[in-house]
């Protein structure tokens, strides 16, 4: 019986590659991703366009709006910042983002009998996110199976996924080439220009590029 796995996607690097690894491991991988009103939808363009080339066996894009409560430079007219990755937890940071995106893959997994959710998040080079930690991934764990009936009854015990959250930035590209990752259809920038050129200078971007640099590869990616 092919078993299958809900992978948090938005078309980025490190959710690609989990898609990747998702599918390595044996599972159906059911892509999830979010137009939450973020201001850049660039990304979301590439999950929609390349969802199903990358490994996908379905997928689900939820449509909601987190610019009513604003408080990131992702869902509000704050500036991206283009200094570099600080110590403290930078504007781009949405706030509960990740609990409410991990809440919708929990429901579509119920609604399809998985028991896996994949995500993306890493605590070595990433911006300092709080949900993006090993704690947080194994308290959201303990709560879904609390909180659902699969869980409840014992029919089905959830486990949350995070292959990529000990992993440099640099060993998460080799992982992916290795699986045969396109990065080529891929996107991580905060602020892309109309056509969607990477802006080369965003924690995202530099990252990325600090990624590559590190792997000894280069990015397949235009930037501005």
């Amino acid at each position: 019986m092919e078993r299958k796995a809900v992978v948090l996607y938005s078309g980025g690097l490190d959710s690609t590659t989990c898609l990747a690894i998702a599918g390595a491991e044996g599972f159906a991988p059911c892509a999830i991703s979010f137009s939450y009103g973020q201001r850049h939808s660039h990304e979301l363009t590439v999950a929609k366009d390349n969802a199903k080339r990358l490994g996908a066996a379905e997928h689900l894009v939820v449509d909601f709006d987190l610019r009513l409560m604003g408080g990131s430079a992702l869902t509000a007219d704050i500036d991206v910042p283009k200094e570099g990755v600080g110590n403290d937890i930078p504007v781009t940071y949405v706030p509960a983002r990740n609990t409410i995106f991990l809440s919708f893959a929990l429901g579509w997994a119920e609604v399809l009998g998985a028991s896996d959710i994949f995500i993306g998040v890493n605590a070595l080079d990433y911006s300092g996110y709080p949900d993006c930690r090993p704690e947080y991934i194994a308290a959201y764990e303990q709560m879904a199976n609390l909180a659902t009936r699969a869980g409840v009854e014992g029919t089905s015990r959830f486990r949350i996924h995070a292959p990529l959250i000990s992993l440099t930035k640099a060993e998460i590209i080799k992982k992916g080439v290795a699986l045969g990752v396109d990065y080529a259809l891929t996107h991580s920038c905060y602020d892309p220009s109309p056509e969607g050129l990477s802006c080369g200078v965003c924690d995202s971007c530099r990252l990325r590029l600090k990624g590559f640099a590190e792997a000894g590869l280069s990015d397949p990616l235009r930037y501005a």
